[in-house]
């Protein structure tokens, strides 16, 4: 796939699209029809919907494997991200105006060798073992822009291993860019 990239009329689209949607959702308890055809808004993406409330994250859920059009995987994650994410209650009515949202479509996914083919502030990275699993988008560099501390928080905190499981040979390590974008 390369480099890939959003218009970015409909990087307004789907931020419109997402907050309409949580909106609505919070209302009425229903998803806004939407009816497009974009190409760019139909083809199947994986996504991240990440909510961000005064600068702390509010909530972040997503999916590694294309299997909804891009526009309708937004509104998915959009609603998961603020009701469903185990690690904060659902996002109220009063909540709404200091939310701000973002938008993170991802490449496909690469197996690597070794944590040495992962290029720090380019690379999500997804850990896998023994049926756990842990994914941290490219964004979380910011936080952590140590590689070792990075997949040693990969592995403990998202993936449920010990620290340094990642330097374990029957580990999978994949990695993968994303196209993200955000609300003014």
């Amino acid at each position: 796939m390369g480099e890939f990239k959003i218009s970015e009329k409909n990087q307004k689209v789907l931020l419109e699209l997402a907050r309409r949607t949580i909106r609505q959702r919070l209302r009425s308890k229903t998803i806004p029809p939407y009816i497009t055809n974009d190409k760019e808004l139909t083809a199947p993406a994986a996504v991240f919907v990440t909510l961000n409330e005064k600068h702390q994250l509010r909530g972040c859920i997503g999916t590694t494997i294309p299997q909804l059009p891009l526009y309708q995987a937004v509104q998915q994650m959009a609603v998961a991200a603020a009701f469903e994410d185990y690690r904060f209650g659902p996002v109220m009515e009063n909540e709404i105006p200091d939310i701000k949202i973002e938008i993170s479509v991802l490449s496909p996914l690469a197996r690597v060798k070794s944590a040495e083919e992962i290029q720090p502030n380019i690379n999500g990275v997804i850990v896998r073992r023994g049926g756990k699993s842990g994914i941290f988008l490219p964004q979380v560099w910011e936080q952590l822009p140590d590689k070792e501390g990075f997949l040693n928080e990969l592995c403990t905190q998202k993936a449920g291993l010990e620290a340094n499981a990642w330097k374990d040979p029957s580990t999978e390590l994949y990695t993968f860019t994303v196209f993200a974008f955000e609300e003014n």
